[in-house]
């Protein structure tokens, strides 16, 4: 397990039986990134990431 891993365990363990939207999720990003703008790049590449995961171009 590396360690940046832990926080992903974390939500697991915390929250893995909740469905949430991609719409709720978009919302968190974003006020994550509102409240953490120095880790926004990293924000916008993972939720760019998650959008093109079916696009067999990417």
């Amino acid at each position: 397990m590396y360690f940046t891993d832990r926080g992903i365990e974390e939500l697991v363990s915390r929250r893995g039986d909740e469905e949430v939207t991609l719409g709720w999720l978009a919302e968190q990003l974003q006020a994550f990134t509102d409240v953490h703008p120095e880790h926004e790049s990293a924000v916008e590449r993972l939720a760019t990431w998650l959008a093109r995961l079916d696009d067999p171009e990417d």
